[in-house]
């Protein structure tokens, strides 16, 4: 397998230090947006918003710990580049997510602005690590791998992953909380759709 770190336009380390930073800011904010909603979104972070809102275990903790056992998939599927890439990311969002909350307070939050702001906010910053060969690690990686070994579409396996994340959010929230966060969802794919180039990047969100 090439490595794909030959297959992605390079950075200086500079470039790529910027892009882990602030795009990991972007995701920590608009996971304030929705965990102050009780809203969520797909992928782990959903996975992880579950179960927060069911165990009460921070966040930032949880998140970090579900993406352990992924970090091997990433190895063999996207290279050694992209797996420190995506454990600073990782790192970078778990600490944010718990820190956030320190530094400012919301009063006031419609929930169906949190869940579109939120989702733009989420996929600005998930771009930014895409085109820096990075990602937020989890069941993306995951597809990626299986896309890889077994030909199976990454694209379809996320799909059906974050369907049924989302099914399963009727089990810890309201009929109108879920439906918001689906609107959420497609705010953020609606940024990465339109502004991703395939070919020229390489990575999943």
């Amino acid at each position: 397998m090439m490595d794909a770190d030959h297959l992605a336009e390079r950075h200086s380390l500079s470039e790529d230090i910027q892009a882990l930073l602030i795009g990991s800011l972007f995701v920590a904010l608009s996971v304030q947006l929705l965990r102050h909603a009780q809203l969520l979104t797909g992928g782990t972070a959903g996975l992880t918003f579950l179960g927060h809102y069911l165990s009460h275990i921070p966040f930032g903790y949880l998140f970090f710990a579900l993406n352990l056992p992924f970090y091997v998939f990433a190895w063999r599927a996207m290279g050694r580049g992209f797996t420190l890439k995506t454990f600073a990311a990782v790192s970078l969002l778990s600490l944010y997510s718990e820190w956030l909350p320190q530094v400012f307070h919301l009063d006031r939050l419609h929930p169906a602005f949190a869940a579109i702001a939120a989702g733009l906010l989420a996929g600005t910053g998930l771009l930014m690590l895409v085109r820096h060969r990075g990602s937020l690690g989890g069941i993306g990686v995951l597809a990626l791998y299986l896309q890889e070994k077994k030909g199976w579409r990454a694209g379809k396996l996320q799909m059906a992953a974050d369907a049924l994340i989302l099914l399963g959010a009727f089990a810890a929230l309201p009929v109108r909380q879920v439906l918001l966060s689906i609107l959420g969802a497609v705010a953020m794919n609606l940024v990465i759709a339109v502004n991703h180039r395939p070919g020229r990047y390489i990575g999943m969100s």
